[in-house]
């Protein structure tokens, strides 16, 4: 019966892990497979079971390997309170309901004594948060859960040049607290966060300066937050509701769990930096990596592909451009061409190339190629179930490593024809 039950939240497991190949077998031998996998052991029933995680191409990371541990757990003991026959179909809709919240509340406490349910509870207001409007928009907040002390916390706010403005009396994180329409709309998530310790007592808000000096994919992927983050305790943390509507949970190092269509993801930034390792530079692989999470938060599609062939080739595989033989486009094109992926993020050119139609190339040494490139899609050898982007992303794959992002959010590897792992 365990193995029933685990195949009623295998999805969501498989969804969270990128699209691995998710299994719970009996016995305690690991599987053996030349793919990269995980394999942790996991007693419940009175009877020892073996998890195991499979995925092509791409590593798994320690934290997926740490949240697996945790997932097993919560498993095992839920598993302990619906033993009784007769309650397979409430345990089937209470995992689907709650295992990966718990999961993930889990995995952010730390202390594996305390601070659970304190957690959760954020977790579930701020999941009803995101389904609600004020004045025809998206409700949005943040709050910065700390792990030390007042005068640390002063220390930091000041080096880092952020206004902390102390409440008289804490308030406590619970049912109401997001009844009052400013805790959304003056608390934004953006520039103004409530600071909480982790029993979510609120005792001062924070004002984070100079985001008008800051490019457009740092302030979409809230780097100075994690700046405060790494500085605010061992096992400190940041939720927010974004405009987007999704609840994003950010971590340190910079790793960010996000809710979003009612399913978790990790945005995992060794995942992608091992697809690109061996094909660009570690500089331009990290402004690439997060301008592509920029781009899924604020719902822009993009197909990029990183190539080291030749010139002469790759001409050959283009069937046209976006612009045609426009004399404008051309020169835009070619005012931006031989420019560094991360001269292009700062001026805010890299994101807007991006969400422009067709593909968009670079080289090995991060320098933009062409933008607006139609490929010759009969080199998607198999048949494609998708639109235009996809194809375009498995054709491409055959000649460089290719990542796309929906305009509805997923960011999706693809190599050799083929994707090999999904984000979202």
């Amino acid at each position: 019966m365990p193995m029933t039950i685990f195949e009623a939240m295998s999805d969501n497991i498989s969804s969270f892990l990128g699209g691995a190949e998710v299994v719970l077998s009996p016995g305690s031998e690991p599987l053996l497979c030349e793919v990269y996998s995980i394999s942790l052991p996991v007693l419940t029933d009175g009877r020892e079971f073996m998890f195991s995680a499979t995925r092509k191409s791409v590593p798994f990371t320690r934290m997926e390997e740490s949240f697996c541990r945790e997932l097993l757990t919560a498993f095992s003991m839920l598993y302990g309170g619906f033993r009784q026959e007769g309650y397979v179909a409430q345990f089937r809709t209470a995992l689907l309901s709650s295992i990966m919240d718990i999961t993930v509340a889990r995995s952010l406490r730390v202390d594996h004594n305390k601070g659970f349910w304190p957690i959760q509870q954020l977790i579930q207001l701020l999941k009803s948060l995101s389904y609600q409007k004020y004045e025809g928009k998206p409700a949005t907040t943040g709050v910065i859960i700390h792990r030390t002390t007042p005068a640390e916390l002063r220390a930091v706010m000041k080096q880092r040049k952020h206004t902390l403005v102390p409440l008289k009396s804490s308030q406590s994180i619970g049912p109401g607290f997001f009844d009052n329409p400013l805790t959304y709309r003056f608390i934004d998530g953006t520039n103004l966060f409530f600071l909480a310790g982790i029993q979510m007592q609120v005792n001062g808000i924070v004002t984070i300066s100079g985001t008008a000096l800051m490019n457009e994919v740092e302030r979409q992927t809230q780097r100075e937050l994690f700046s405060i983050i790494r500085r605010c305790g061992a096992g400190a943390f940041a939720v927010t509701v974004n405009e987007a509507s999704d609840i994003e949970v950010l971590t340190s190092p910079a790793r960010i769990m996000v809710r979003r269509k009612g399913m978790w993801s990790i945005f995992d930034p060794d995942i992608f930096r091992a697809f690109l390792g061996d094909c660009i530079d570690a500089e331009s692989a990290e402004d690439l990596i997060w301008t592509l999470y920029a781009l899924s938060k604020m719902r822009y599609g993009t197909v990029v592909m990183v190539y080291g062939g030749s010139g002469k080739k790759l001409a050959g595989l283009k069937k046209g451009a976006v612009g045609g033989s426009d004399p404008i486009g051309r020169l835009l094109i070619e005012r931006v061409q031989k420019r560094s992926i991360g001269e292009l993020k700062q001026t805010g050119t890299l994101l807007r190339i991006l969400s422009s139609d067709g593909l968009t190339v670079f080289n090995a040494k991060g320098k933009l190629v062409d933008t607006g490139f139609i490929i010759d899609t009969s080199h998607a050898t198999e048949m494609v179930a998708g639109g235009g982007r996809t194809t375009a992303a498995c054709a491409a794959s055959h000649f460089g490593k290719v990542i796309k992002v929906s305009q509805d959010g997923p960011i999706e590897l693809y190599e050799n024809g083929a994707q090999i792992y999904r984000f979202g």
